[in-house]
This record gives C-alpha cells, sequence and structure tokens, in this order.
C-alpha cells in the first residue's frame, strides 16, 4: 500500500507548546507564562469588536483598507506596504512560502522566536540557527553564516524570551552587511515596549530587503482575536498578498485592532506601567540573587543555578497558583520566562519567590 507522505521538512517540526494555561487545582491561576497584557484589552476594542459580532453573517473586506490606514497614520508609515495577517505568526509564514523553499536556508537566533524555524522547515527550507552571545543576539556570528543559498535572516529584537535589546547600529550593521538577494525580517512583536526604538522602519524606508512584522497580541492585548501586520517595500507585500487568504481576519479581529490602536491612553498607560513593575520585578529578582538580564519587553527572565533548580522553582510558583515558563525548548533550560504583571501580581511572585529561595 502506498503511503502518503508529506512535504520535506514537515516531519522534523516539533509542535509548537504555547504558554500553559490551566493549572490543576486552582480554579483562576494567575497566568504569566505568555506575555500578555495583564490589563486585558482596551475596553474600546471590546466593544467594538462586539458589535461586529452582529455581522459575522457577513465577509471582512479583503484589503484591510481601515486598519492599514490606522496603522500607517500612527506610526506614520505607506499604507500600500502595511499587510495584515493572522498574528504576525502568519506574516512570518507568508515570508517563508513566498521566499523559501528547498535548496535554500532561512536563518534565526539561537534562543529566538520558535516559529522561525518552523515557517522555514514548513517550506521545505534548511533552517540554520546563528548562535548568540550570553543571550544577546551576535550579528557577526549571523554574518558568518550567511551563504548564496540564505534567503531570510530573522532577528527578534527586543527578543524573546531573553527581554535582551539589539542597538539600532548593530541592526543597521545587520543590513548592511546581507546580500540583496536576502530578506532581512525584523520580529517586532514587543517594540513598543523598547522605548526609542521605531522597529526599524528607517532601515525599511532606505532598503528593498528588510521587513518588519508587528502584534496587537502583546502590547494591545488581542491576543485572543489573531492581528499582526508587516511593513515592507511594496514589491515584497504584493508578493505575499498573492499567497495571503483574501479573507484572513474576521469583522470582529479587524475592528478590535482599530480600536484598540485609537485609545492613545490606554496604550499609554500600558507602556508606564509595564515599564515601572519591570523595573521592580528585575530589581527583586536581583535582590534575590537570581540573575535577570536588562529587559526590554513586557517580560523577565530568571535565571537559576541550574536546570533543576529552574524546575523547582516552577513547581513551586505553580503550587502558589502562578503559572510562569520553563525555558528548555529555547536552549536556555536554567531560565523561567515571568511576564510582568499588574502590580499586585508581582507583588505576589516576588513574595513566593522570596519564599522558595529561604527553602533552598
Amino acid at each position: 500500500m502506498t503511503q502518503i507522505i508529506p512535504q520535506p521538512g514537515i516531519l522534523d517540526i516539533a509542535l509548537y507548546q504555547g504558554g500553559a494555561s490551566k493549572l490543576s487545582g486552582h480554579a483562576e491561576p494567575l497566568k504569566l507564562s505568555a506575555n500578555e497584557n495583564p490589563f486585558g484589552p482596551s475596553p474600546k476594542a471590546i466593544a467594538a469588536a462586539t458589535e461586529q459580532l452582529q455581522q459575522m453573517n457577513r465577509y471582512p473586506g479583503t484589503d484591510h483598507a481601515a486598519l492599514r490606514a490606522s496603522i500607517a497614520a500612527v506610526h506614520g508609515l505607506d499604507a500600500e506596504k502595511v499587510i495584515c495577517g493572522v498574528g504576525s505568526d502568519e506574516i512570518i509564514h507568508f515570508l517563508c512560502q513566498a521566499y523559501a523553499g528547498p535548496g535554500t536556508e532561512v536563518i534565526y537566533t539561537e534562543h529566538g522566536f520558535l516559529m522561525h524555524k518552523i515557517s522555514a522547515l514548513a517550506a521545505g527550507a534548511t533552517p540554520v540557527e546563528a548562535p548568540e552571545t550570553q543571550r544577546c543576539v551576535d550579528i557577526d556570528a549571523i554574518l558568518n553564516l550567511v551563504t548564496e543559498a540564505t534567503r531570510i535572516v530573522f532577528v527578534t529584537n527586543p527578543a524573546n524570551p531573553t527581554g535582551t535589546f539589539l542597538p539600532a547600529d548593530e541592526v543597521t550593521r545587520l543590513a548592511d552587511g546581507i546580500p540583496d538577494s536576502c530578506l532581512l525580517v525584523l520580529d517586532g512583536a514587543y517594540v513598543e515596549f523598547a522605548e526609542g526604538y521605531d522597529g526599524g522602519l528607517s532601515l525599511i524606508e532606505a532598503r528593498d530587503n528588510v521587513v518588519m512584522t508587528r502584534t496587537f497580541s502583546k502590547l494591545y492585548g488581542l491576543g485572543g482575536l489573531r492581528v499582526g501586520w508587516g511593513y515592507a517595500p511594496l514589491p515584497v507585500v504584493e508578493v505575499l498578498n498573492r499567497v495571503r487568504g483574501p479573507f484572513n481576519l474576521s469583522v470582529a479581529a479587524l475592528a478590535g485592532a482599530e480600536a484598540a490602536l485609537a485609545d492613545t491612553d490606554w496604550v499609554a498607560n500600558c507602556i508606564r506601567t509595564n515599564a515601572a513593575e519591570r523595573a521592580r520585578m528585575t530589581g527583586g529578582l536581583r535582590q534575590l540573587g537570581l540573575l535577570c538580564d536588562d529587559s526590554s519587553a513586557n517580560f523577565v527572565l530568571a535565571r537559576f543555578a541550574d536546570e533543576s533548580e529552574a524546575e523547582a522553582a516552577d513547581a513551586f510558583l505553580k503550587a502558589q497558583g502562578i503559572i510562569a515558563r520553563l525555558t528548555k525548548s529555547y536552549k536556555l533550560p536554567e531560565c523561567v520566562r515571568i511576564t510582568v504583571g499588574r502590580p499586585k501580581d508581582n507583588t505576589r511572585v516576588l513574595a513566593a519567590l522570596t519564599e522558595f529561595k529561604e527553602q533552598v
């Protein structure tokens, strides 16, 4: 009997595991495992999405014109160069589908977002891992791996799960060092939390081979609606739109994202609170003797003595009804990533870790 065989690379994909949300014995655990906005979405976004549910019998628009125009207005972009997707994950998938494939290579970083490797494999391309230096993206390591077969280089900045930040001049050096035949994709899921960083917009305007991806899942609190976007040179956007499904975003998702973007007071307050609480969490972890890099995102990465201590700390937090995230799948087995929550959430986490450290 003939066996049905999938495309090369598919069976090499390890299934992506999102942050846990349920905890046995705790009806309402404190979930700090997925870098979600602890304050939820803007009430205006909830209202806009809810209103559109009355129209769910109607197909959404295929060009996302209103949302693209809003994104362009807020960020000072050309709306024609904006593409919207089901989270930034879908934009990443489009890029690999359109520009990578068998016989080509896609570079991603050692502790980078897992979907970069997964999307490369799904396209039949060969994923190539660039080592990082002390949990930071290493530009020279990436450039040393670029070959004639390289089609895409993925860099997340600020990085996940480390929270470390690559200065703009280093991003420019990377863009200068790759060939014109290769796309540099700047994954900007956490850009809003890095003060003064434009996510690489200036590079995109000046070059033909730089792309930025962004999401509404983190700062804007719309992870459940699944909305992301990308900004790229027009020829790239035109290619991506050829593989994008015509109705990939629902009417509720489009309306919710547009309203979330417009609620600037909500956004500004979330950014301010995250910055203050992130600093408090970082300082608190260090006072406990835990190593923690400065984070430019909405989470902190606590480093324990070894993998066993990290697992013990994670188990202790769970016993207290707190869900964080072990980062073994990101090749950081000695670490626990903790989303920056509300002030009372962070107080609870620090108290639990204080109790844990007193016992070890």
